[in-house]
């Protein structure tokens, strides 16, 4: 298969719950859709199943009103439930490797993952082209990248989830000589000053050029991000949802479109669509 042909992936991976990754990986997979690609879409996290949920949402309100939306080919992955663990990684291997073959004529895969340290989510990461891990705007938060000393917040090492990417990028490169490009996504952002936001983009700043990842601004604290989540609506749907546009609506899609923009398309697929 040339690099042309193959799925371009796209992980949504943090070990720590509630940061917004289900919702990123479902706007980024209508945002995708609206531009005309190809889009498959895995649960890595399919126990709790938020993305699945989403899409099955999504379903629903197309079969119910008669929207066109346009829907991802959508699979979720459970974990192995065998004893032996030798085994049990063995299925759960097979079954994503299955999963993403079964979506090989997409153009793109979004794939989220849970907020834990599993062997399935690690191997997940392994198979990303980007990674994107989005990040509440605290030092809760922060922790789960670096540690850092409590007076003048200066790094003192990486943090468990900076060495498990670190190890999947190593992982990577044996399997097949790709690349990950990793981002860092600040959610939850504050539009006014605190000394807080002022520490936490001191820190990841020097973090960025010390492990290796980039970093970008995510999506702002929106109420509107849980109420679309029932309809399994994005802020890109509100055409054909004929729900008025506010200025919360208005200020998230500029928020997602900074994103796409900064994901940084692979050439051959930014003229495909």
């Amino acid at each position: 298969m040339t690099t042309q042909s193959k799925p371009y992936i796209i992980v949504l991976g943090n070990e720590k719950g509630g940061t917004g990754k289900s919702t990123a990986a479902m706007h980024l997979v209508t945002s995708l859709l609206h531009q005309g690609y190809t889009v498959g879409s895995l649960d890595i996290d399919a126990r709790q199943g938020t993305l699945s949920r989403y899409v099955e949402n999504r379903k629903n309100l197309i079969q119910q009103e008669g929207m066109a939306l346009s829907m991802p080919r959508h699979y979720p992955i459970h974990r192995s439930t065998l004893e032996l663990v030798i085994k049990a990684q063995e299925e759960e291997q097979n079954r994503l490797i299955q999963a993403i073959q079964l979506l090989q004529d997409c153009q793109f895969i979004i794939i989220d993952t849970p907020g834990s340290d599993t062997y399935l989510s690690r191997l997940a990461h392994s198979y990303a082209d980007t990674l994107i891990t989005p990040l509440n705007d605290s030092f809760i938060d922060l922790d789960m990248l670096v540690r850092v000393t409590p007076d003048s917040h200066d790094i003192l090492r990486p943090s468990t989830y900076s060495e498990m990417v670190w190890e999947q990028k190593k992982q990577r490169a044996l399997r097949d000589g790709g690349k990950i490009d990793w981002i860092v996504m600040r959610n939850r952002l504050s539009s006014i000053y605190s000394r807080n936001k002022e520490e936490m983009d001191r820190v990841l700043q020097a973090l960025s050029r010390r492990i290796g990842f980039r970093l970008v601004p995510g999506f702002g604290e929106r109420v509107i991000f849980k109420e679309l989540f029932l309809n399994g609506l994005t802020v890109l749907d509100m055409r054909q949802a004929n729900t008025p546009m506010t200025l919360s609506h208005v200020a998230a899609k500029q928020e997602l479109n900074a994103l796409i923009d900064k994901i940084d398309l692979p050439f051959q697929m930014k003229g495909a669509a």
